[in-house]
């Protein structure tokens, strides 16, 4: 069968935009040479005592945080993530030094970010290594996170913060940490982890949800009665807007509780998620979003590469519960897009892999800078990518 120059030409943009792999094996090269550099950067920094990982790259400095910081776990997860595709034993020697260094949040009992510290750290060593130590750090991580939730609300508390502001706040980001706790009742058969979790993921659905399928950043409850005080944002541009890595954990949050759980409830809500991320009018044709989906300067506003990374991942996942080829192309064309355009110039940034994230931009707080996260849920996303 013969085919007209024209056509072909056709065919082969259309393969570009649609049906062309990201280059997983030259992504990992570079997250190596990165991820080099930036050991060698940590040995050069000035580290405080108690830092114990990267944060992000901020005014020309390298960052660091102590062990009890949310964003702690995701670097040792990066060098889990790196040693499971490579199998070098390079990394597995440097994720299970960097990964030590979080063993005493395993009591900490005083955040809801357990399982962004713990289970990206020690779950991720566990699911490689099957090391008991990792596992009993993993169950007592659980046991303390569970110290947080209420029978009187039906939700785990986030934040002990701002208590003129509010009772007691939940963040559309626990959502995250749910799998501590799933993980928690099949390492030991104790079933109240996986109730804690399943009423927490139940009431999310009640209560932080809009009639378009958007989600409230912060929903503050009555710690008396469970009714819902008020509705509001901390990190998004406004009470009624929609925060970009807000709707990212919402996805991802969701997709893994129907792994975990089976409940198509839960399959429901990601797919709600998924439509009004992936059909809102102010997501971008490079499908990475700008750090709010309502943010006033549209398009002069900083983007979130941290958020786009999420959603990636979660909808590789969520592709295979849906059925969905759609997913799955949205995902590669995400990842296709931050690998070209958001990409760290080699050596640079303190050896983060990629740019022009968004922190907290209502507090100036790491605005267009690299972040740990973003990373971490970067290389998840080239893993399950090459999975499909």
């Amino acid at each position: 069968m013969k085919y007209s120059l024209g056509l072909i030409l056709v065919l082969l943009n259309i393969n570009t935009i649609y049906g062309q792999k990201i280059n997983v094996k030259r992504e990992f090269k570079f997250a190596e040479e990165q991820v080099n550099y930036m050991l060698s950067e940590i040995e050069r920094a000035d580290v405080k005592p108690g830092q114990v990982s990267p944060r992000t790259f901020e005014n020309g400095k390298l960052k660091l945080v102590v062990s009890k910081d949310w964003t702690s776990g995701f670097f040792p997860g990066v060098l889990w993530y790196l040693y499971e595709y490579t199998g070098d034993a390079k990394w597995l020697t440097q994720a299970k030094k960097f990964t030590a260094k979080l063993e005493k949040e395993q009591f900490n009992k005083g955040t809801h970010d357990l399982g962004f510290m713990i289970y990206c750290s020690y779950g991720n060593g566990f699911r490689l290594t099957k090391d008991e130590n990792y596992k009993e750090v993993i169950i007592q991580a659980a046991k303390s996170l569970s110290t947080r939730f209420s029978p009187q609300t039906g939700v785990i508390r986030s934040w002990d913060h701002h208590k003129d502001v509010w009772q007691f706040p939940v963040i559309i980001d626990n959502m995250m940490n749910l799998e501590l706790l799933f993980e928690a009742t099949k390492l030991t058969g104790d079933s109240s982890f996986y109730k804690i979790a399943v009423t927490h993921a139940n009431n999310t659905i009640k209560n932080h949800f809009r009639s378009d399928n958007s989600s409230y950043h912060v929903v503050d409850y009555n710690p008396e009665n469970g009714s819902v005080n008020k509705k509001m944002t901390h990190q998004g541009y406004a009470d009624e807007s929609a925060w970009a890595r807000g709707q990212a954990w919402a996805l991802y949050g969701f997709t893994l509780c129907f792994r975990e759980t089976g409940n198509r409830a839960y399959l429901n809500q990601a797919n709600k998620i998924a439509s009004f991320i992936l059909n809102h009018p102010n997501l971008p044709k490079d499908l990475v979003p700008y750090w709010d989906f309502n943010a006033p300067g549209i398009p002069a506003e900083p983007r979130d590469a941290s958020a786009a990374a999420i959603i990636a991942s979660a909808l590789y996942e969520l592709a295979g519960y849906s059925n969905s080829d759609m997913y799955k192309k949205k995902a590669g064309t995400i990842l296709r897009s931050l690998s070209k355009g958001y990409h760290s110039p080699a050596k640079k940034n303190g050896g983060f892999i990629l740019i022009h994230s968004t922190g907290h931009k209502p507090a100036k707080s790491e605005i267009d800078v690299p972040l740990a996260y973003a990373d971490y849920y970067y290389l998840e996303a080239l893993l399950r990518s090459n999975r499909k």
